[in-house]
């Protein structure tokens, strides 16, 4: 069996993650815990600082995104910098109430519009990343909390990182809630004004130009 490590962050739960998790009796486990809510993006920075394999995988822990296909996954990471799991490929399987599925693709389109990525679904809560590459990445990634995965997404394009969507397995059940809406567009149009007006990103990444490598969609 391959060497792993898991790394469970605790975003300040109320129930009993924590005291679950520590129960692992497993090395490979490290269990983490924010002593309050700090958000998506915070947290997955904290795994990712803690990670020591050559490959990192962020996941959502709610069981939404079928995992299965991680072996694939990481096959894709030896031609590849970053995987992106899209609900949008023709093989994937995503069910979810119809709002929540219109705001998701209204979403994405404006990300299209603004940031210029090209990706067909950056809000799918599974990534898999090269370890040199995401913690590079990382260096200049501000978002704590909804928004976390266009910012990578975007600090990753600007370092010429190459990037292949993958099919993934998708079950929401829960609505969104218009209160995270209006977080996820504040988070989004700081990226904006920090890629498209300041051009805070280009400034303080490598002054190499980096080499443009097109997006893969299998």
């Amino acid at each position: 069996m391959q060497n792993y490590e898991v790394i469970v962050v605790d975003d300040g739960s109320v129930d009993a993650t924590y005291e679950n998790a520590s129960r692992l009796s497993d090395d490979r486990v490290k269990v983490i815990r924010n002593s309050k809510n700090q958000g998506k993006g915070y947290s997955f920075k904290r795994g990712i600082e803690e990670s020591t394999g050559a490959y990192v995988i962020l996941s959502d822990a709610d069981m939404d995104v079928n995992p299965s296909k991680i072996a694939l996954y990481l096959e894709a990471l030896k031609k590849h910098d970053i995987v992106v799991a899209s609900k949008r490929l023709p093989s994937s399987s995503y069910s979810a109430p119809l709002v929540r599925k219109f705001l998701s693709a209204s979403f994405n389109a404006l990300v299209d519009v603004m940031m210029g990525l090209r990706i067909s679904d950056t809000q799918t809560g599974l990534k898999a990343f090269r370890s040199d590459a995401i913690k590079r990445i990382m260096q200049f990634v501000s978002v704590k909390r909804y928004a976390f995965d266009v910012e990578v997404l975007v600090v990753g394009k600007l370092l010429g990182y190459g990037t292949i969507e993958l099919p993934v397995s998708v079950s929401l059940s829960k609505r969104f809630s218009l209160r995270n809406v209006m977080y996820m567009l504040i988070d989004l149009l700081g990226i904006f004004y920090r890629y498209r007006i300041i051009r805070w990103y280009q400034k303080n990444l490598s002054t190499a130009t980096p080499t443009y490598k097109p997006i893969v969609r299998i």
